[in-house]
């Protein structure tokens, strides 16, 4: 669990040092930088979308977990949160992005295959070295994304621990489930995500992206029925 804690830690510092730098970033610099942001977080959804392999099964998570979000109401939830997390954290904190922030970090921080690969590997080998790179990159972004976007990047060292401390406790169960298909397709339907995401910070686009979150983790159910339909033709 040392690479998980050290990533866990890096979100929490590097945000913190983010907050510090955003007290001395004009005010006047802190939209276009967010813009900027919103551009890279395109290009980083676009690049990591790449590795999807079966477009149906991207329809399919995308539709489905869509109309469970909806009917869940991610996105309202996370909102009443965030705004009783900011009146908490941020309230002196002037234009606050919490719920924004989080998600993005989130996100960016939770999808792709350095995040699954890395957890299995501290878990089934004890071999660490891909979470240690993956913290040093956190770290890093956790600065810049706290300083345009708030206090609300520093929580998503939350779901960092959660999701990686889990595949590594449970890596031996869950290594089977989790194919070079299955993670490839994860990452593309996550990836999607930070595009919508890029999308409302650079665009101003209102793409309910939380309602969107179950179709990353569909793949894990979709892949293995999708191979056993095709098995019978």
């Amino acid at each position: 669990m040392i690479g998980v804690i050290a990533n866990t830690i890096a979100v929490i510092v590097g945000g913190i040092i983010g907050l510090l730098a955003k007290k001395v970033i004009p005010e006047a610099w802190k939209d276009i930088i967010m813009r900027g942001i919103g551009l890279v977080s395109i290009y980083i959804g676009v690049s990591g979308s790449l590795v999807g392999e079966n477009t149906l099964i991207l329809i399919m998570s995308m539709v489905f977990g869509a109309m469970i979000g909806e009917g869940f109401k991610f996105e309202e939830r996370l909102n009443g949160l965030a705004a009783k997390m900011e009146e908490r954290f941020d309230a002196k904190g002037g234009n606050s992005n919490f719920a924004e922030g989080f998600i993005t970090a989130s996100l960016l921080m939770c999808v792709g295959a350095l995040t699954i690969v890395g957890a299995l590997n501290a878990g089934l080998k004890g071999d660490n070295s891909l979470l240690f790179t993956k913290t040093a990159m956190d770290g890093v972004s956790a600065i810049m994304f706290t300083a345009s976007l708030g206090v609300g990047v520093i929580f998503a060292s939350v779901p960092v621990f959660i999701i990686e401390g889990g595949i590594v406790l449970l890596a031996a169960a869950v290594s089977p489930v989790l194919t070079t298909s299955v993670i490839n397709e994860m990452t593309c339907a996550g990836s999607l995500l930070i595009v919508a995401l890029g999308l409302n910070l650079a665009a101003g686009t209102k793409l309910k992206v939380m309602n969107y979150m179950p179709a990353v983790f569909l793949p894990i159910v979709l892949c293995p029925l999708y191979d056993y339909i095709s098995g019978l033709f």
